[in-house]
């Protein structure tokens, strides 16, 4: 039986110049949109350049005889990613945390377009890079990361796994209340404006924040760390809620346990509202490190 040769699948998004064109209709309502409020459109045409080179280049650097896919990341949810596919994004480093969570340990490979812009923690390589790379990705020759994921667990079986953080609040961010619980078993019932729990990944981003905000970057895990760490946004005391058990990390086999009392709380991963599970009032979410990974290519040589 013939081998399939290897596939390359891009992913990308759309620019800023393509959402304006799509909210716009021309570029000269959108130029004049823009300037109305101090923006150059060159600005944003030029990322769009930028961008589009950094595709071109990628395709240019898939070999003749390699399969190729593409996909936009508002479609991923629909595209079926192969066991033996080479997953190739093109874009900031959220575009990789957007792909992860359908992925079933395929190597990533983050492009940056804009290295004087986009940190480049997990889209680290230039798009000239590629030609090289991808052989030795496929030769198992090039260094990888195993990435853990945060995996949240309805009470009916739902799950969504996220590899920067997971949020649990109101869809609004208003006040959601509930009954959180911790790994060690603490209780407190709360009001808050939800709670993030984030991966190693998750805490160089909207964790990071949060910990720098209450000189608590201790609790953050490392980038290939297989713990989580957990903060209550703003947590209200009042004679029914209280706000002592609002940071933490979840270890490996450990959970973190919210239980709703509001009508409505929302479970949404890597910034992605619209993909979301819902919780009714006295529903369990549970939120573990996952048995899944990202398969992080660095370049470095393998092991």
């Amino acid at each position: 039986m013939a081998t399939l040769a290897p596939r390359v699948v891009v992913v990308s998004r759309r620019s800023e110049l393509d959402e304006l064109l799509g909210r716009h209709g021309t570029r000269a309502a959108a130029a004049y949109f823009l300037r109305e409020r101090g923006r150059d459109i060159a600005e944003v045409a030029e990322r769009h350049a930028a961008q589009e080179a950094a595709l071109a280049a990628v395709g240019a650097a898939v070999p003749a005889d390699w399969r190729r896919g593409q996909v936009h990341r508002d479609d991923l949810s629909r595209f079926l990613f192969a066991p033996e596919d080479i997953v190739v994004t093109v874009g900031q480093d959220g575009l990789v945390a957007n792909v992860a969570k359908y992925l079933a340990g395929q190597p990533v490979i983050g492009v940056n377009p804009e290295p004087g812009r986009n940190p480049g923690v997990l889209a680290r390589f230039d798009p000239r890079e590629l030609a090289a790379l991808l052989p030795a990705v496929l030769a198992g020759r090039a260094g990888t990361q195993q990435r853990a994921m945060a995996v949240a667990t309805l009470d009916d079986g739902q799950q969504l796994a996220g590899l920067n953080e997971i949020y649990v609040g109101h869809q609004t961010h208003q006040s959601a209340r509930y009954v959180i619980t911790t790994p060690k078993g603490k209780q407190e019932r709360q009001s808050s404006s939800g709670v993030l729990v984030g991966t190693g990944t998750g805490a160089t981003g909207w964790c990071a924040s949060i910990a720098l905000s209450r000189n608590l970057t201790n609790t953050l895990p490392g980038p290939e760390a297989d713990e989580l760490c957990w903060f209550v946004r703003e947590a209200w005391p009042s004679p029914a809620t209280g706000a002592k058990l609002t940071a933490g990390r979840v270890g490996r086999g450990q959970r973190l346990t919210l239980t709703s009392e509001s009508e409505r709380l929302v479970v949404f991963a890597d910034g992605v509202e619209s993909d979301h599970l819902v919780l009714a009032w006295g529903q369990r979410v549970a939120i573990t490190a996952g048995d899944r990974r990202l398969n992080l290519v660095t370049g470095e040589p393998a092991h």
